[in-house]
């Protein structure tokens, strides 16, 4: 418990660190240029495009001449750039997501061994690709479980559960993967794996509910369509951050117990001539 808690509160402390923020902001910068190229290069075709389609179909015509008989033809205008705008930002999200990701976690745990853990040798236990390979293989088994559990949805309580007891699952066995990949053998790692098992998942399960911050804040941008383009951005960081603290925390736990693993494995060894005899 004390080194659950421990490594929580390092991992709050190290998210004010400036690099851990700058890395926080990434992914707005690249969603702002990604977003930007695109609409320099295709925004005015991408807009007469679906302008003309929703000329074209029937019930949406029936639906503009609706809003121009309650007075609202100036939306009719803006429903074209709005349906753009929500089509295209999920994909740009995961995209600049997923590129982050594989920069955020490496940064953080050599931020963590540079600074914490200066002496931890680095046995480099899993490759690039291995790594990549752990992680597919675990969220491809996280989506089948998703998916077998969704008619157990229905029932009240636990959707509350299920969703974040399987997130947290994949985020346990992928978090603790990356923190271990540079530093631990695979020997070590599974040892890691083996013993702290209950504690790994806890947190994984405790990054799932917060995983479900950036959800709400996403919900309430698609629901007010006019603050869409500042919640939307908010959702992103506070996503990001929530996967920052996540990786510094399972880090902090992971690395300080591989330093205590291989402390007690180079103790050295009391000598059976100093070892209290018992009397016969």
């Amino acid at each position: 418990m004390s080194l659950f808690l421990d490594s929580f509160w390092r991992a709050v402390a190290y998210c004010l660190h400036p690099r851990v923020i700058f890395l926080s902001l990434l992914p707005l910068l690249l969603l702002i240029l990604a977003a930007g190229g695109l609409g320099y290069f295709f925004w005015d075709d991408a807009v007469n495009n679906v302008f003309l389609w929703l000329e074209s179909s029937e019930w949406l015509a029936s639906f503009t001449r609706w809003l121009q008989d309650m007075g609202m033809a100036g939306l009719k205008n803006a429903l074209a750039p709005l349906l753009i705008i929500f089509a295209v930002t999920p994909l740009l999200v995961v995209v600049v997501l997923l590129f982050v990701a594989l920069l955020m976690t490496p940064a953080l745990v050599n931020l963590v061994g540079r600074r914490r853990f200066p002496a931890l040798e680095r046995k480099h236990g899993a490759s690039f690709l291995r790594g990549a390979l752990w992680s597919f293989g675990s969220m491809l088994l996280a989506v089948v479980a998703l998916v077998v559990s969704i008619p157990l949805w229905l029932i009240p309580p636990l959707i509350l559960l299920l969703p974040p007891l399987i997130w947290g699952w994949l985020t346990y066995r992928v978090m603790t993967f990356d923190a271990l990949a540079d530093h631990a053998s695979e020997d070590e790692r599974r040892r890691v794996f083996r013993g702290h098992r209950r504690w790994l998942l806890l947190m994984g399960i405790a990054t799932g509910y917060l995983g479900a911050a950036p959800s709400v804040v996403w919900a309430s941008g698609w629901f007010f369509a006019a603050a869409f383009p500042i919640l939307i951005p908010v959702a992103i960081w506070i996503y990001t951050l929530v996967f920052a603290f996540s990786s510094l925390w399972f880090t902090h736990y992971c690395l300080a117990v591989l330093a205590q693993m291989r402390q007690h494995e180079q103790a050295p060894a009391v000598p059976a001539a100093a070892q209290p005899q018992l009397l016969p």
